[in-house]
């Protein structure tokens, strides 16, 4: 059976000349490891004594735990029973009834799965989630922006039908919308990206898996159907070994169908809100499955787990590669992938433009500034698309142009689509869904949204997708502030080339 400890025992153990820790209900001694542990002694020892299961547990992958310490590092099971009493006050009752969840059902749009989610989130996850760079006028203004565009409804149209189905990349979906690449899901709940996809599997949209995923690859499309299409998301690392490692990985997972080349953080962006959480969770240096499940990973020192520290985005970081060209990683990555390549991070029709003189190596551009995460006023991805309708939207034709950032109404998503983006991406609001309900809660966000798209296309006498078009909106009001700087498609730009 093994020895059971109580918690008067463990938390004895709190020093670096004996620490041990509590996870999964077992009891462990890790003083040996705490030289070894990527983010220096610190953080296990801020944890020491206690039950770390709460913070370990969300961002380490399956598997970690066994990889990482010796059997007899496990000196028996923890009697949860000798934990001090945890009644709660009558003032703190009444918050907590204050803060009662409604049923998915009764959530009618996003606003209110992000409210039920905010009240479920632990602090470190929600600042991670909802941060963006700044003053977050980008994350605001990725919203606000689609309130500029009308619709024009036609009228004495059949609109019984409506099929929402379409291609991307040349693979069927029912919905024309997808998860866009959002890091560490089981920070908001255990099912994590995997309960994301099988939520996807019950709408046939398609998914996007995040470089930082807090599961592995292999974990998020176990058991996917066989015509689910997932993308892979690539952060280039400084040790090109690396990536080229994770590459042959996911070259032997047939549900992915292409490779997603993220553009628009080559660094970190200064996300306040997350770097305010000091909290030990918040501290903590994340690693991902990626992270985690490359043979060739190095353990940074405590002086650069240090330096990457003050919030979970930026120490997700760590080790990506800031000297990314058109000139020499496109050729890099041709020689490492057939699949088809999107670059995500496109924020002017400059290179939009310079995408498509790539094609057909290039098969894809997402519009998109991080959600407001890396560079705080950068424009709004329908900003962006509005500039490659007026200056070369012949881009539209050789290349598939997605969009993302700040979705949350169906009727956004039909804006986008009638000025000629393929697809609509959605990166916060599937988090906040898995943070409200798991699995269940992105089916109730997925749910929400195909019956708002059904109905904006309805209301504009849409019968597929394909039939909408600019015919079917107004952007006078957007037009203003649209850049009406010089084309710049010549002379400087193809010298980039």
């Amino acid at each position: 059976m093994g020895k059971v400890f109580t918690y008067d025992e463990v938390s004895q153990h709190r020093s670096p000349e004996s620490c041990w820790v509590v996870l999964y209900d077992n009891v462990y001694d890790v003083t040996k490891f705490l030289p070894d542990h990527p983010g220096g002694s610190k953080i296990i020892l801020q944890l020491a004594g206690t039950d770390a299961t709460e913070e370990y547990d969300p961002i380490h992958p399956p598997g970690t735990l066994e990889e990482s310490l010796p059997a007899e590092a496990k000196l028996g099971s923890f009697d949860k029973k000798t934990l001090p009493s945890t009644e709660k006050s009558p003032v703190e009752e009444g918050k907590a009834q204050e803060n009662e969840i409604p049923a998915l059902e009764d959530m009618l749009n996003l606003d209110d799965i992000e409210q039920a989610a905010t009240k479920k989130l632990s602090q470190k996850a929600w600042a991670y989630y909802y941060s963006a760079s700044d003053d977050l006028r980008s994350k605001s203004y990725n919203g606000l922006v689609y309130q500029k565009v009308l619709l024009r409804p036609r009228v004495f149209v059949d609109c019984v039908n409506c099929d929402t189905s379409t291609t991307i990349l040349g693979n069927k979906v029912k919905v024309p919308f997808f998860i866009s690449p959002a890091a560490m899901a089981r920070l908001g709940h255990p099912d994590g990206e995997h309960g994301m996809a099988r939520a996807c599997a019950s709408y046939g949209a398609m998914q996007i898996i995040s470089n930082n995923a807090s599961q592995t690859p292999e974990q998020i499309v176990e058991g996917a159907a066989p015509d689910q299409i997932f993308g892979w998301q690539l952060y280039v690392q400084t040790d090109r070994k690396k990536s080229e490692d994770m590459l042959a990985r996911i070259h032997r997972l047939p549900a992915i169908k292409f490779i997603c080349l993220t553009l628009d953080a080559p660094v970190p962006g200064k996300r306040e809100h997350d770097e305010r959480t000091k909290n030990v969770g918040g501290n903590l240096p994340v690693r991902s499955a990626v992270q985690e499940g490359s043979a060739s990973s190095t353990k940074p020192s405590d002086k650069a787990a240090k330096s990457v520290g003050g919030g979970v985005g930026r120490s997700l970081f760590a080790g990506t590669a800031a000297d990314l060209t058109w000139k020499t990683t496109l050729p890099w990555l041709s020689k490492h992938t057939e699949l088809p390549i999107v670059l995500k991070g496109v924020q002017t029709h400059e290179d939009a433009w310079l995408a498509a003189s790539h094609a057909p190596l290039i098969r894809g551009i997402i519009l998109s500034n991080h959600g407001g995460r890396a560079a705080d006023t950068a424009p709004p991805a329908l900003h962006t698309l509005l500039e490659i309708r007026k200056y070369c939207p012949d881009v539209l034709k050789k290349i598939e142009v997605w969009v993302d950032g700040g979705i949350k109404r169906g009727t956004d998503i039909v804006k986008a689509l009638s000025l000629g983006a393929r697809a609509v991406g959605l990166g916060r609001a599937p988090l906040f869904g898995l943070a409200a309900g798991g699995q269940a809660g992105v089916e109730r966000m997925l749910e929400i949204m195909d019956g708002e798209v059904q109905t904006a296309m309805r209301l504009l006498g849409a019968e597929k997708v394909e039939q909408l078009g600019p015919h079917h909106v107004n952007t006078r009001a957007l037009e203003r502030d649209i850049y009406d700087g010089p084309a710049g498609l010549d002379g400087g730009v193809k010298a980039k080339l």
